[in-house]
C-alpha cells in the first residue's frame, strides 16, 4: 500500500465536489460529542485547580472563580484550536465527516483558529444566534465561519 504524505494532503485544497457546505444540525451533533472531551478535560483541569489551592473552594463570584472559567475556556480552546489545525476536525467532528477548511478550501491558519474559536463562544452566548446565522447564509456560514475566514464543510463518505 502507498503510503501517503499527510503534510502535502494538509495543504490541498478540498475540491467542492467532495464536499458541501454543514447545514446547523451537523454541527449541534458535533458539538453534543465534542461535550464529553471537553468534560474530561474541564475536569482534569479543575482537579489540578483544586490542589493548586490546596482543596480550598472558590467563593463564588470572586476574582479566582472568574480566573478558573478563563481557564477552563482556555483549556477547551486549545483542544478545539489544536484538533482544527491538526486535522480540520475535532473528536465529535470525525464521525460526521465534518471539517473546517480555510475558504480558499486549505487549512486554516492558526490565527485564524483562534479567532474562530473567540468567535464561536460569542455565538453561543448570543443565545446561538451566530449558529443559527449559518440557516439564513446561502453559504451555512455562521458567525465564527464568516469572521474568521473558515468553513464547516461535510465531506462525501469514501467510495466503498
Amino acid at each position: 500500500m502507498p503510503e501517503t504524505d499527510s503534510s502535502a494532503s494538509a495543504t490541498q485544497p478540498v475540491h467542492a465536489a467532495s464536499a458541501h457546505p454543514a447545514h446547523l444540525g451537523w454541527r449541534l451533533f458535533a458539538m453534543v460529542y465534542d461535550f464529553f472531551p471537553a468534560l474530561a478535560l474541564w475536569i482534569a483541569a479543575s482537579a489540578v485547580m483544586l490542589l493548586a489551592r490546596g482543596g480550598e473552594p472558590v467563593v463564588p463570584g470572586s476574582l479566582l472563580s472568574w480566573l478558573e472559567l478563563a481557564v477552563l475556556w482556555a483549556v477547551t480552546g486549545g483542544y478545539v484550536v489544536l484538533s482544527w489545525r491538526r486535522g480540520g476536525q475535532t473528536l465529535g467532528m470525525r464521525p460526521w465527516r465534518l471539517k473546517v477548511l480555510g475558504a480558499d478550501g486549505r487549512r486554516p491558519a492558526p490565527r485564524a483558529l483562534v479567532l474562530r474559536y473567540a468567535v464561536a463562544t460569542v455565538s453561543l452566548l448570543a443565545l446561538g444566534l451566530g449558529y443559527l446565522w449559518c440557516l439564513v447564509d446561502r453559504e451555512r456560514r455562521a458567525w465564527h465561519d464568516l469572521a474568521s475566514g473558515t468553513v464547516l464543510v461535510r465531506l462525501d463518505a469514501a467510495p466503498r
